[in-house]
């Protein structure tokens, strides 16, 4: 049985007060907080185990390597790929994203291709298409959500037309936590000869991930999110994705040969991981997985589910606040405005006082605040170790900010 307040028990900042009241952190979507097993794991890296890896044959670097290059088939389990050289390393989405943009949008592109994305996209699996935009004559596609936010995949398997190249699409909407249906367009799209790219920056956080059974080309994580540290992530990348693209970066560790007149380039995965990485982030990202893991994917589904649940019956009988996107299915994650006009940062600031942590912004997506008509909103999203007693704090603080700003 999941016992959550034994879970909080390994989260030490958990027992923080802000504001002279206890912490409650309702801003998962943006960043999670880490397990002490973590926090110890990374220290002892630093304090005992510290060395450059691939390039030491001394006891530490051997050490550095070796726990470095096991996290590779801890994150090739953990997304249900085939292979570890199909997983290359990242500081995060962003980073996952940028490396695909340039190592296989650039080669395989041409003026007038097509990517097709979902206005509910981050930036992060934006920006990087509008560089190929600005710089080859790329054309994106923008295929629309439902009144209630969800996505339907016919529509996106519609837009596939004979320029189509690639979608590029989330599973789980970092704003109104819609859970996309990225099987049925990855099949859909193959059949047409198109790649699927998707940002699973957070459904690998509340769900689980088979990136064999979804049959997508990419997938991109973000350490930050899986409760382990910043500046970590990976990219799994199909072998035969990985046989079509060009490095990204240039540096030590991703060649074979360097000479004055020639390069010639590392196997994957090392071939597109260039220079000193993040060693000890990547150590922590480790044991995160493995702390998941354990908790068990599906354990952690069904209590954010509740919490969801429960959140719902509670946000909605406030009558004075609007709820975006309500998609059957969608994670615990909430996006608000308050009838009125109240700002969000307002809101937030208000609803800080009371010792609760939320989000206020357009949360880089700002093709969906337009879409959705909203300047910004206040995000509570909601993770492995918060309770329902913590939905009863943020609907006792909102209360307060509609009272103040009402």
């Amino acid at each position: 049985m999941y016992d959550v307040q034994k879970v909080r028990e390994d989260f030490p900042i958990l027992h923080r007060q802000v504001h002279g009241k206890p912490l409650v952190y309702l801003d998962n979507g943006a960043s999670a907080q880490k397990p002490k097993v973590v926090i110890d794991a990374v220290a002892n890296a630093y304090r005992n185990e510290y060395a450059n890896v691939h390039r030491g044959l001394h006891y530490l670097s051997n050490l550095a390597t070796d726990k470095y290059e096991e996290v590779r088939g801890k994150l090739k389990c953990f997304l249900g790929a085939k292979h570890e050289d199909e997983i290359i390393y990242t500081t995060g989405s962003t980073m996952g994203m940028n490396l695909i943009s340039y190592g296989w949008g650039v080669p395989n592109l041409k003026a007038g291709d097509e990517i097709i994305l979902s206005v509910m996209e981050h930036h992060a699996n934006i920006v990087p298409w509008h560089f190929l935009r600005e710089r080859q004559g790329i054309v994106l596609k923008w295929v629309d959500i439902e009144p209630d936010g969800s996505l339907d995949p016919q529509k996106v398997i519609d837009a596939i037309g004979p320029k189509t190249r690639m979608i590029a699409i989330t599973q789980m909407s970092n704003v109104l936590g819609t859970v996309v249906d990225v099987k049925s367009i990855a099949k859909a799209a193959h059949e047409q000869g198109v790649v699927v790219c998707v940002d699973g920056s957070q459904s690998a956080v509340h769900m689980p991930v088979d990136v064999v059974d979804l049959d997508v080309d990419f997938f991109a994580i973000t350490g930050h999110k899986l409760y382990g540290p910043s500046g970590s992530g990976a990219v799994y990348i199909r072998r035969d994705r990985l046989a079509e693209m060009q490095p990204f970066m240039g540096g030590g560790d991703m060649i074979a040969m360097v000479t004055k007149d020639a390069v010639t380039y590392n196997d994957p995965p090392h071939k597109f991981e260039a220079g000193t990485p993040g060693i000890v982030q990547m150590i922590g990202l480790g044991v995160a997985i493995d702390y998941m893991t354990e908790l068990g994917m599906e354990n952690i589904l069904s209590h954010e589910h509740s919490l969801r649940d429960y959140a719902q019956q509670r946000l909605h009988g406030l009558n004075w606040l609007n709820i975006q996107g309500n998609a059957p299915g969608k994670g615990a994650i909430f996006s608000m405005t308050m009838n009125g006009g109240a700002h969000a940062h307002d809101i937030s600031t208000i609803v800080d006082q009371k010792g609760v942590a939320v989000r206020a912004g357009q949360h880089c997506t700002h093709p969906l605040m337009e879409f959705l008509g909203v300047t910004s909103t206040v995000r509570a999203s909601f993770g492995l170790y918060n309770t329902v007693e913590e939905v009863d704090k943020l609907v006792e603080a909102l209360e307060l900010c509609h009272e103040l700003l009402g």
